[in-house]
């Protein structure tokens, strides 16, 4: 077949229904796509995703910073001792338990004793484990949920719930759901940043932070550890603001003329303002960014002196350096790659990363307090899911999604506490369970957010973080 320049081929479905019928295609495109989501008021989208948004209540925080300790920290060597687990080392796990299925399993492995010295702190009297010093030093600013529930057996499944809500991946990420949300308040920076420990992939890769079903212009925007955490940020000395403008606003016009014959590619939306954004961040974020600003007793709060809090020590701060300028989530990984993951020799898995995050976190918390960010900022701790009270490979333990830990400080949370518990061997949560639905409906309610009312509407379906199955619990709130 010949070619005839005179024919434009259409490159997609889209294209071909927009030019099909004298343009009565379009019209039934645009009603199949609905043109743009639109929430459960009825009301569009603002033209501007990113643009603040008013919240459901009076919000406790404005920003989160979520610190994943990726691989699943073991709960009972950390925030839940279990005197009982010591009494019962190296018998088999009572029948009064039942059966348990574990991720690599080992269903004969005895229970393995927890070395750990325990000790209450502050007025409160937290029970902190010796791996944790440093964050013991605010345990009057923790409030520690022992009766957390995933679903996810495995690392892919049980970080995809902990990020999006479902153990299979698609959906958006709890940051994306917190931009849609509310928006941000900086618009020369991303509203969701993440950072990792190093160069490991985080299991599942950008799709933790990622928008699914939503727009791209809400995903979370990785920065890298390290002097330049923003890549290809500067522009070649040679290239002057005024050039660069110039440059920008013709991509502006090919990417919007390309634009209006695909309507409803939020991915090319998202690039143009991407485009825009990087434009803006080539001016505010080097200031941001800038380690080098603060003073050597910051640096030395956050550990960044020291070589084995160093690369934590500097997210930690940069959090801080983010969420002070508007960004709304953060979230930081440690361990990237699962490296919390400790079947075996738990001793030096665990010893190794307290050691990277404990002073790192320990200043974060202090430091959010003396720059009057600590109402404003929620802060997370905690993982995919615990570890199990019985050894695996001997020195280490399996998976445990029954029954884990994790803590809430800030943010208009009251410190101090303890929520629900597991049983008492901690293996499963008894006492006030609280599954990753309960969390997330949890969290956006701190940030003033009712999570039943926060819908995307998707191939008709209005989609909740909470996969309609959550609810947000008062007591971390203070409010039962």
């Amino acid at each position: 077949m010949h070619n005839r320049p005179h024919i434009e081929v259409p490159t997609s479905r889209r294209e071909f229904l927009a030019k099909s019928g004298g343009g009565f295609g379009a019209l039934a495109l645009a009603a199949l796509l609905g043109d743009r989501a639109q929430a459960d008021s009825g009301t569009s989208e603002p033209l501007d995703p990113r643009a603040p948004k008013a919240t459901h209540f009076p919000a406790k925080a404005k920003n989160v910073i979520f610190l994943f300790m990726e691989g699943g920290p073991s709960h009972i060597d950390l925030f839940d001792p279990k005197p009982l687990l010591n009494k019962l080392a190296g018998q088999q796990l009572p029948d009064s338990f039942g059966k348990v299925i574990l991720a690599m399993g080992e269903n004969d492995a005895p229970l393995m004793e927890c070395p750990r010295v325990w000790n209450q702190h502050g007025e409160s009297g937290l029970w902190v484990s010796e791996w944790l010093p440093e964050i013991a030093t605010c345990a009057d600013d923790l409030c520690v949920i022992r009766s957390c529930v995933s679903d996810g057996i495995n690392h892919s499944s049980g970080v995809c719930q902990m990020n999006t809500g479902h153990v299979i991946g698609g959906r958006p990420s709890l940051g994306a759901w917190a931009t849609y949300g509310l928006g941000t308040e900086n618009q020369d920076m991303p509203a969701f940043v993440v950072l990792t420990d190093s160069n490991r992939q985080v299991v599942n890769g950008p799709r933790n932070w990622g928008s699914g079903f939503m727009p791209a212009a809400y995903q979370g925007v990785q920065f890298k550890s390290g002097a330049d955490p923003i890549l290809n940020l500067n522009p070649p000395s040679h290239i002057t603001p005024d050039r660069q403008r110039a440059k920008l606003d013709l991509l502006g016009q090919i990417d919007r003329r390309h634009s209006e014959l695909r309507h409803g590619d939020s991915d090319l939306e998202a690039r143009i303002k991407s485009y825009e954004l990087a434009f803006r961040m080539q001016s505010a974020a080097p200031e941001i960014v800038d380690l080098s600003t603060e003073s050597e007793e910051t640096k030395q709060l956050y550990g960044i002196d020291q070589k084995e809090t160093n690369v934590f020590g500097s997210n930690c701060l940069m959090a801080r350096r983010l969420v002070e300028n508007g960004v709304r989530f953060v979230q930081l990984y440690s361990g990237a790659g699962s490296g919390w993951d400790a079947h075996s020799n738990i001793e030096g898995n665990h010893g190794k990363l307290c050691k990277a995050v404990d002073k790192p976190i320990a200043g974060l918390l202090k430091d959010l307090k003396r720059r009057g960010l600590w109402d404003d900022t929620l802060v997370i701790w905690g993982g995919e899911f615990g570890r199990t009270p019985m050894s695996e490979q001997g020195n280490g333990r399996d998976h445990n999604p029954t029954g884990f830990t994790m803590w809430m400080a800030g943010g208009g949370v009251p410190g101090g506490r303890t929520i629900g518990a597991t049983d008492e061997l901690g293996l499963r949560a008894v006492e006030n369970p609280l599954h990753v639905h309960d969390l997330h409906a949890s969290i956006l309610r701190i940030l003033g957010i009712d999570h039943t009312k926060l819908i995307y509407r998707h191939k008709g379906r209005p989609e909740r973080i909470d996969m309609n199955e959550g609810k947000a619990e008062m007591k971390l709130l203070g409010l039962a």
